[in-house]
Parts: structure tokens; sequence; C-alpha cells
């Protein structure tokens, strides 16, 4: 695409926004936050690209000044806390997920696969988990979710803040690790995807194998429904990273690893909020013995439909009526 045709197939964008950035508009006049949010992130891929084909110097110097211009104007609202984080994680949140579906599906595969085998490879043969982890910690296992345990999962109810200090630490460990991963060209994202998964799976089959089912599922069930999910789009955000390493396309590599992490760290702002919301389930709800499993289950299960539901649907653009 000659420079000519590349101006004349985005220039009605890149006058619109211009139009909205106009000073006119810009006292105390209110914008359509969604129109103005596609328009300024096109023109930064706009300017991306003229900027790898080498276009002429005063198109790249027209996006440079609007895309600068729109960037104050985004971080320039006098509504940039509250309104600003409920954007984010009613809108910008979910559809960071979508944009990143095939990384989020091969990374659900990566983690979900030896998850899944290792579990019936531990509940057919008890031995298996021993391959996993050391002997010393699945007899852990075994008194962390057996009956004579005061709280499932660790030692005692009068710990909860603690936990919940630990579990916010370990949970956000293992986020970042699969995040950080996907620096190593997505190899370290995968890596760590699968081992987790193969942990998890080990333990759950051989507690199964042990009669411990209903203590370790019913534990694990609702805060389940946050940090796994959190984990698989931690491994996703490593994979866009690792892919824009491999498949720079006509960017240099840190070009396309800068545009990969703007797009990812939409990602870890959400996964942050979901390690959290685990972390206080965990101890404050998952480890109480005085919850009967049944309510537990329930709400695990209501809490899989919202999350799952809000990854979805949350934040599509509503469809106008038919005239």
């Amino acid at each position: 695409m000659t420079p000519l045709q590349f101006e004349a197939a985005h220039g009605p964008a890149w006058a619109e926004l211009e139009a909205l950035l106009a000073p006119a508009r810009r006292r105390g006049a209110r914008l359509d936050a969604a129109r103005f949010a596609r328009l300024y992130r096109a023109a930064c891929e706009h300017l991306a690209v003229a900027r790898a084909r080498g276009y002429p110097v005063g198109m790249v110097e027209r996006l440079e000044g609007l895309t600068g211009l729109a960037h104050q104007r985004i971080y320039a609202q006098s509504d940039y806390g509250l309104a600003r984080l409920a954007q984010l994680f009613l809108v910008g949140f979910p559809r960071a997920v979508r944009a990143h579906a095939v990384h989020v599906w091969i990374a659900l595969a990566c983690f979900g696969v030896p998850l899944v085998a290792t579990g019936v490879a531990s509940y057919l043969d008890p031995g298996f988990i021993l391959a996993v982890h050391p002997v010393e910690q699945v007899v852990a296992y075994d008194h962390m979710y057996g009956d004579q345990a005061e709280g499932l999962g660790r030692r005692g109810a009068e710990t909860d803040w603690a936990m919940f200090g630990v579990y916010i630490r370990n949970n956000i460990g293992i986020a970042f690790q699969c995040f950080a991963g996907g620096l190593v060209f997505g190899v370290g994202s995968i890596l760590l995807l699968a081992y987790n998964g193969l942990s998890a799976g080990s333990v759950a089959g051989y507690l199964t194998w042990r009669g411990h089912g209903d203590n370790f599922y019913s534990f694990v069930v609702t805060h389940g429904a946050f940090e796994l999910p959190a984990i698989v789009l931690a491994g996703a955000a490593g994979l866009a990273l690792g892919g824009a390493l491999l498949v720079p396309g006509r960017r240099t590599r840190l070009m396309a690893l800068r545009e990969a992490a703007q797009g990812a760290i939409v990602l870890v702002y959400g996964i942050a909020a979901m390690l959290l919301v685990a972390a206080a389930l965990e101890a404050f709800w998952s480890s109480q013995r005085w919850v009967d499993p049944f309510v537990k289950y329930a709400v695990g299960g209501v809490c899989w439909a919202v999350v799952l539901g809000y990854l979805v649907w949350q934040g599509r653009p509503r469809r106008e009526p038919p005239r």
C-alpha cells in the first residue's frame, strides 16, 4: 500500500479524531469514550505502521501529534479515578481477554491437558504423585485435607489474615512467572502452565483416591473460579509477548514486544484483581469447616458462572435495534 492509499483509507478516522480533539470540543465537552478509544487505538496502530514502512515524515508527524494529544486527553479526564477503574473492569479487561482469544485457548490447553491427564494417572496409580511431589509434601496434603484437619488447606482458623497474605504472595508469584515466562519466546509460559496443571492434577487425583475428594473439591471450587482462570490468562499474556518476539512482522522485535505489552497490560490489571479475590475467598471462606460442602459447591458454581459469563459477554458493544 502506497502512502497515498494508506492516507486515503485511514484519513477520515484521523480527521474525526482531530475534530474530537479540537479546542472547542476540549473545553468541558464530553466524549463518546468508546468511539474515542477506538479512534485512538487505531491511530496508534497507524503510527506504528507508518514508522515501520518509512512513510513520509509529514504523515508520521501528524500521527505523532494526534496520538500525543489523544493520550493527554485520556489522562486529563476529571473522572480518572473510580470512573476509569470501572471502565477498565467493565469494558477494558473482558475485551482484552477476548482480543487475546487465540492465546487464551493455547494457554488453557497447556494447563488443562496436563491437569486432566495427571489427575487420571494419580487416581488410577496413587504412586504416580511421588513422581511430581516429594513424599513429605504428599503427607502434608493428607493432613491438610483429611478429616482431622482443623481448617482445610492450612493449619488453623486463627491464621486467616496471615494466610490471606500468603495466598496473595503465592498466587501473584505463580501468575507473574507464567506472564514473564513469555519473554523466553513463549516457552517459559508454556512450561510453567504445564507444570502447574501437572502439579494440581496429580494432587486432585491422589486425594480423590484417598477418599478426601469432598474436602478437597469443596475447598478449591469457589476460589478456583478466580484463581485458575487468572493463571491461564497470565499464561496467555505471556504467550502474547512470546508471539510478538517470534513473529514481529515488519517491526523490530523491541517494537513488537512493546506493542504486545501495551495490549497485555490490561490483562495484568484484571489478573491481579482476580487473584486478590481468590486469596480472600481461600483464606476466609474455602478453608472453613463449619460451612457445609454443599453450600460451597453451590457458591462455587455461581462464581464459575459469573466469571465465565463476565469474560465472555461483559463489555460487548450493544446492538442497535432494527428500524
